[in-house]
């Protein structure tokens, strides 16, 4: 079963759904510290599914980020890739034999190399992991996920990542859907204020980089308010700066009688829009400026060309303790579909480094 990569310019990137594999994504990450490298993939398909007729190839392209922790030490980062997505029994398989095809390329201090996989989780399909009420209880321990995984595999060296980067949990909007069809399968209160916001007056319009100051301060009053760590203005503008034929970035903003009550980042990138920056005001909340928001995102999605509709981050259940819950109640009134992911995962190759890292990301 084949798996090999071979070195390609990330600007040649093939455009995809998947924002954190995209050309833009690279030039942003960039601007943060991480060095770019572009790989494209030539696959057995009997690697992804073992049913499969072999001899067949697939191709794919493969963006990953290479982060220095320090004058000798590195890690290859992967963001929501690889976009490839094998059977369940075969995804360590495949892992293993893309780490040990990428390895030669990857510079030689390289630690690890971190996969951020945006496929579906292995235990979301298991019905004895949710509860009376269809609640997702997550998966089991770091041990376990790690024994079925590995399993197959030659070297049994995929380890559970310490946390996650990405968001592990969204929902997902069908954009295909008619306007009507989408505000019917809403929650009836979502529904009921989208409609008031409007009628009380609320407006949504797209701005440029001339209100970035205007989104700075909100997003930052938002993320103060809730305790959670936030990007900087220049951030922002690199987002702007690096937009490019395949993904274009829209700032919108709710106002209410001259004042900004909610803002947002919707990037649309091939066929998918996505809600990437959210923030809101602590006041006229009873005009319902956030709701008006999120609908004309979906518009605007859906008269770029979009299919689906990222919100980006949600708890993984309706817990009340859970930080997420009121983002999780929000985004769930709009009808979507909940998308569990299976997170990262390492793959060591220097396992003495790899161990003293993790034990430094674990206290930090």
């Amino acid at each position: 079963m084949t798996c090999t990569a071979k070195r390609k310019s990330v600007n040649n990137i093939s455009a995809t759904n998947i924002l954190p594999q995209t050309p833009f994504w690279a030039k942003v990450k960039y601007q943060q510290g991480f060095v770019p490298q572009g790989f494209e993939l030539t696959v057995s398909k009997e690697l992804l599914n073992p049913y499969t007729e072999s001899g067949k190839l697939v191709h794919e392209d493969l963006l990953i980020l290479i982060k220095y922790v320090n004058e000798k030490d590195c890690f290859a980062y992967v963001p929501y890739g690889p976009k490839l997505e094998p059977k369940f029994e075969q995804q360590g398989m495949f892992l293993e034999k893309l780490s040990e095809a990428l390895k030669p390329h990857l510079p030689a201090n390289c630690v690890f190399i971190r996969y951020d996989l945006i496929w579906e989780n292995q235990w979301a399909e298991d019905e004895s992991y949710y509860d009376d009420k269809g609640n997702w209880q997550g998966p089991p321990s770091a041990q376990t996920q790690e024994f079925r995984v590995n399993f197959g595999t030659d070297y049994w060296n995929l380890k559970k990542s310490p946390g996650d980067a990405l968001p592990k949990n969204t929902f997902f909007l069908d954009l295909e859907k008619k306007d009507e069809e989408l505000l019917y399968e809403m929650r009836y209160n979502t529904r009921y204020n989208i409609r008031q916001a409007f009628k009380k007056g609320v407006a949504v319009k797209e701005y440029g980089v001339e209100m970035l100051d205007e989104w700075f301060l909100l997003y930052e009053e938002t993320a103060l308010r809730k305790g959670i760590e936030y990007q900087s203005k220049d951030y922002f503008l690199d987002l702007f700066a690096n937009q490019d034929e395949q993904v274009r970035v829209c700032l919108l903003m709710a106002t209410y009688e001259e004042q900004v009550l909610a803002s947002m980042f919707l990037v649309l990138s091939n066929k998918r829009a996505t809600y990437l920056f959210g923030a809101s005001s602590s006041h006229q909340k009873q005009v319902m400026g956030s709701y008006a928001l999120q609908w004309e995102a979906i518009r605007r999605g859906k008269e770029f060309g979009c299919e689906e509709y990222d919100l980006f981050g949600c708890a993984p259940n309706l817990d009340k303790s859970h930080p997420l819950h009121g983002v999780h109640l929000y985004k769930k009134g709009f009808g979507g579909e909940i998308y569990h992911r299976m997170g990262c995962w390492d793959y060591p190759f220097d396992q003495g480094s790899y161990e003293l890292m993790k034990a430094l990301e674990l206290n930090k």
